[in-house]
């Protein structure tokens, strides 16, 4: 029997034994993470090594979000009377004071931070960022701020933030477009209470009870929600709000009415309802809408269903059981230990070449930073700037309907990660925190990182013509492995498996992003002749036609900073060759390489007939090409399928294109702003306004994609939408960056070539087969340690 079926069936043999859990695995408690994390002895033999390996971070992460004590230092000082903001402790503010919305970091100036991190330059200084909401001028606004030098000190100083918005306003935003929170919702609350209230004999006559007295009444069996935008331009202010029944499952027991009203100003006295939708009919009063009930004119074809059990992520018993399904499925295992280095303290990893550092924003989740492979950077910048959504449909919510997720502080709703169901096994998880008001929040185990078997090799060839009935000379086969990083942020009713994404390096020095999403649908009440906006989901329910664009950022520093963008066309040319004079002139294909040559936004070629690639035309290598890496689409690389709806036609430019390319600057750092959502009209940050004419050659290059999906909502989004066909990628892939492929100097292969005694030899290059036993340990989930800064992203 051959060695290598000798090392696998040891492993087998002691996986069979007393390693592997019972069956039943599945109904006791999962261990917890933090308890796996600390066993860093390997004694016993288990497959499970324990922590990764140690790195030491050449510099220290100048990206790196500001600490706790930071945060409740640039706090006081706001709320210092020397400031000159004349703030208000949130908790005490109302509409008409100046207070604090939140803290977070201000990206680093890359002019900065490239002195340091490639040369001895100092350490760029670091400054907070605050969004103030200033109720208490004459002109209500939202002004956004940065403050430093960090750590507070006499030197530090308070200045508006304008500079790296193109709106014309700068970090100011008006009132009536600022973010709707708490203060503002409870502030339209009694109008919308009077106006319910008014006709809570009719909600209750069309939706078996259904009535809204307010969120504090004992009366009250209806709960509300509105979306985004609220305003155009911020001369207005409006919610469009939509009654559900409550409960667990809300988002998918939609009701036929809404309430439209007027919240605009500060003064809610002013505020007015503009009207009734129900029965795909606008009333604009109450004595429209009831001469209509009274006529008989409001039934209800469908009631919508009370119990919304059907709805959860449980398992649904009536389905039966599955034959085998009470086995524990399959999972990654790091068999022979960790492969990769981490430095904790300074985010910083390293792994098969690959080496970057990670930060962690409030608004755009994990960001990376100076990524490079095999010691040369590929890329300064790689990092989320939005997850945007916008529905289609014939009622109020589903038809004005984007969603912008960084506008709900995206990152701050990365939660913990099942591991084993999450994250695999073993993986190394970290805490990510962030900061609201004068304390820091810790989200626990809410990124983990693991290495993963790609799932097919990475090359692989036999060659032919052997001496023996194995019927080859040779084979050789690569293993194909990845680091992987990922996070799961819940934003609403959605489960973003990628808000933050999946970030994938792997072994070739191909780097690849991937998206998925899982989450209930916003959905709508079912009408049978609107099902050009969806199909029927359930009783009463419709599944919202709509779609997800993720817009990110590359910023690609291919060796240096003077990149350009080529573009590599397939094209179908007439010619003749004299070798073969009886064909005359035939059609054959060739490249047309060119350079793109200002900044713009551009989408896939057709059928795919173009090679996108960020080169510097400095660079070659041994064969005299020019070293890059080569942008290939993945699944769905989509962009928005709208590009003129009012909701979304200023303020989502960057969602209305496959790709775009522009020259870097430090007034440019995102492509969106996180208020810019209710500003549609006349945009905080207008990402049109990034395509000015520069030239992008040899220039400083940031490529923008998108990755995302057009969901055709479908019954089998219930209860939720699944992470199979709700996926999207994007691959980075070496174009003759290197003199040849990256897989020569990788020892987890198997070179195979037969002998003259018709056996086979093996070269494993002393990389065996572990034999170890597979042990599992089940203390209860979710213990939290104590939780130091230093744990944290």
């Amino acid at each position: 029997m051959h060695r290598f079926l000798l090392a696998l069936l040891g492993v087998v043999s002691l996986v069979a034994g007393t390693a592997l859990p019972p069956l039943g695995y599945e109904r006791r408690l999962l261990r917890d993470a933090w308890n796996k994390r600390q066993q860093t002895d390997n004694s016993s033999g288990s497959c499970f090594s324990g922590a990764a390996p140690p790195a030491v971070a050449p510099k220290e992460n100048v990206w790196a979000p500001m600490d706790a004590a930071d945060n409740h230092a640039v706090w006081t000082l706001l709320h210092d009377p020397s400031s000159g903001l004349n703030l208000t402790l949130p908790i005490n503010a109302t509409l008409s004071d100046n207070y604090v919305f939140w803290l977070d970091t201000t990206p680093m100036n890359k002019s900065a931070v490239l002195p340091y991190i490639d040369g001895d330059g100092p350490a760029p200084s670091r400054y907070a960022r605050a969004i103030i909401f200033r109720g208490g001028q004459e002109v209500p606004d939202s002004q956004e701020y940065f403050i430093g030098p960090l750590p507070v000190s006499a030197e530090t100083t308070v200045q508006p933030l304008d500079y790296i918005y193109n709106g014309g306003d700068g970090g100011r935003v008006p009132y009536n477009a600022r973010y709707f929170d708490a203060k503002r919702s409870a502030a339209t609350e009694p109008l919308i209470a009077e106006a319910m209230s008014g006709i809570a004999d009719i909600t209750a006559a069309l939706f078996q009870g259904g009535a809204y007295y307010g969120p504090r009444d004992n009366r009250t069996t209806l709960s509300i929600t509105s979306g985004t935008p609220l305003s155009f331009d911020g001369t207005q202010a409006f919610r469009n709000i939509m009654f559900r029944f409550p409960g667990p499952a809300t988002y998918m027991t939609p009701l036929d009415f809404f309430l439209l009203i007027d919240c605009t100003g500060t003064d809610a006295s002013r505020y007015f309802v503009k009207g009734f939708v129900t029965n795909e009919r606008f009333f604009p009063t109450v004595a429209d809408l009831r001469a209509a009930f009274e006529a008989g004119e409001l039934a209800q074809e469908y009631n919508q269903t009370l119990d919304g059990s059907w709805a959860l992520v449980d398992r649904k018993p009536e389905l039966g059981v599955r034959d085998l399904e009470e086995r524990f499925a399959p999972g990654i295992i790091e068999l022979g230990g960790k492969r990769y280095r981490l430095d904790a303290t300074q985010k910083y990893f390293e792994y098969m070449g690959w080496s970057a550092y990670m930060s962690f924003s409030r608004t755009l989740g994990i960001m990376f930073f100076d990524i490079k492979f095999k010691g040369e950077r590929i890329i300064y910048e790689l990092s989320m700037q939005e997850a945007l959504a916008q529905y289609g449909g014939n009622q109020p919510k589903a038809a004005n309907t984007v969603y912008h997720d960084t506008y709900y502080s995206l990152g701050t709703d990365m939660g913990t990660l099942l591991e084993g169901f999450d994250c695999p096994f073993g993986s190394t998880l970290w805490n990510v925190t962030y900061h609201e008001e004068n304390s820091t929040i810790v989200n626990q185990d809410a990124l983990c990182i693991f290495e993963t078997d790609s799932g097919y090799p990475l090359s692989r060839h036999r060659a032919g013509g052997g001496p023996s009935d194995y019927g080859f000379q040779s084979l050789g086969v690569v293993k194909g492995t990845a680091l992987v990083v990922r996070a799961v942020a819940t934003v609403g009713n959605y489960a973003l498996n990628s808000v933050c994404s999946d970030y994938l390096f792997h072994v070739d020095g191909s780097l690849e992003v991937v998206v998925r999403a899982s989450g209930y649908l916003q959905s709508s009440f079912y009408y049978p002749d609107q099902g050009k906006w969806g199909p029927r989901i359930q009783q009463a329910t419709q599944g919202s036609l709509h779609d997800h664009i993720l817009t990110f950022k590359a910023d690609f520093d291919i060796l240096d900073t003077a990149n350009s963008l080529q573009v590599s066309e397939l094209i179908a040319a007439n010619q003749s060759q004299p070798w073969f004079p009886e064909l005359g002139e035939f059609e054959q294909m060739e490249l047309n390489i060119s350079y793109m040559q200002t900044e713009q936004q551009f989408n896939w070629a057709p059928n795919n007939q173009a090679m996108y690639c960020v080169v510097n035309r400095n660079k070659t290598n041994a064969w005299g090409e020019e070293r890059g890496y080569r942008i290939v689409p993945g699944r769905s690389d989509v962009h928005l399928s709208v590009a003129n709806s009012p909701w979304s036609l200023k303020n989502a430019a960057f969602a209305k294109s496959h790709l775009a390319v522009t020259r870097q600057h430090d007034t440019e750092p995102f492509a969106n702003s996180v208020q810019n959502v209710n500003l549609p009209w006349k945009p905080q940050q207008d990402f049109a306004k990034f395509f000015d004419g520069e030239s992008v050659e040899q220039e400083d290059l940031v490529l923008f994609f998108n990755l995302g999906m057009h969901h055709f909502t479908r019954a089998e989004d219930v209860p939720v939408t699944l992470y199979t066909e709700a996926y999207s990628s994007i691959v980075f892939a070496p174009q003759n960056f290197f003199d040849r492929a990256q897989d020569g100097d990788l020892l987890n292969r198997r070179w195979v070539v037969p002998t003259a005694e018709d056996t086979l030899e093996f070269e494993t290059y002393g990389v065996e087969l572990p034999s170890c036993p597979i042990e599992i340990s089940e203390p209860v989930y979710g213990i939290s340690p104590v939780v130091t800064q230093e744990d944290a992203i």
